[in-house]
């Protein structure tokens, strides 16, 4: 399984960005894609995951209100909607996939199995 990450950019305080996360080979759509975020200095921490197919999602409460996560299975694609971005929100995002999660673990960048190379956003203030 191989993940594209795409959308990054530099943007202003308040603005928006589309991240897009494209799969291909082995997965599947009733995979769990999830979206990640590192800062320079900090661990890696959940930013937004789709469960499955099931329509479930969940998010970081630092972006609940202003992400949101969607995915085309049939491009096998998924999204990050983000808006009102804030300074804080500067990192690189990774998204990744996993088809053993269970809904307690989409949370866990331990319980991914594939990871995509990581697309820069940086927000100035």
């Amino acid at each position: 399984v191989q993940l594209q990450a795409s959308g990054g950019g530099l943007v202003q305080a308040g603005g928006s960005l589309r991240l897009s996360c494209a799969a291909s080979g082995g997965t599947s759509s009733s995979s769990t894609m999830g979206w990640f975020r590192q800062a320079p200095g900090k661990e890696r921490e959940f930013v937004a995951a789709s469960f499955r197919n099931y329509g479930t999602t969940s998010y970081a409460d630092s972006v609940k209100g202003r992400f949101t996560i969607s995915r085309d299975n049939a491009k096998k694609t998924v999204y990050l909607q983000m808006n009102s971005l804030k300074s804080e929100d500067t990192a690189i995002y990774y998204c990744a996939t996993g088809s053993r999660l269970i809904l307690s673990s989409i949370r866990n960048p331990q319980a991914y199995d594939y990871w995509g190379q990581g697309t820069q956003v940086t927000v100035s203030s």
